[in-house]
């Protein structure tokens, strides 16, 4: 999937240059981070801005085309977070440097996305170093 200069713009300024799911600064970052399609292509999802998220390398490698995962605190399938459709805090909320789920979809996006590895609480720790972490509320 290619997007164009332009939709890579505005779909970064819409994210205020954060990872929409795991809120992670791009800034400071070694890798671009990726614009990623909410509902896959293979699924029928679009490139039209209404379909797009801006995702670190890693959120974005690991949700892949998948739009549900497992709960583990009921073991049912719930959708992952959907950036254009739900909001952020409605389904996490921070726990010092760890992202909680409070929600079914909180829950098997923090577990599919493997939001709080080991390298990710590092990355917020010197995140907050800089003044990058926590992220500000968007809602």
């Amino acid at each position: 999937m290619t997007v164009s200069a332009s939709i890579r713009r505005l779909v970064t300024q819409r994210a205020e240059n954060r990872c929409e799911y795991c809120r992670l600064s791009q800034t400071g970052q070694e890798a671009l981070f990726h614009v990623d399609h909410i509902l896959p292509e293979m699924d029928g999802g679009l490139t039209v801005m209404e379909n797009l998220a801006l995702a670190c390398v890693s959120c974005s490698l690991r949700k892949g085309a998948r739009q549900l995962a497992l709960d583990p605190q009921t073991g049912r399938l719930a959708a992952l977070f959907h950036p254009r459709k739900q909001r952020w805090l409605a389904h996490f909320r921070w726990q010092g440097f760890r992202v909680v789920g409070i929600s079914a979809t909180g829950r098997a996006s923090v577990d599919a996305l493997k939001l709080n590895r080991v390298v990710m609480l590092a990355i917020r720790s010197e995140e907050a170093f800089f003044g990058r972490f926590p992220p500000p509320d968007r809602e």
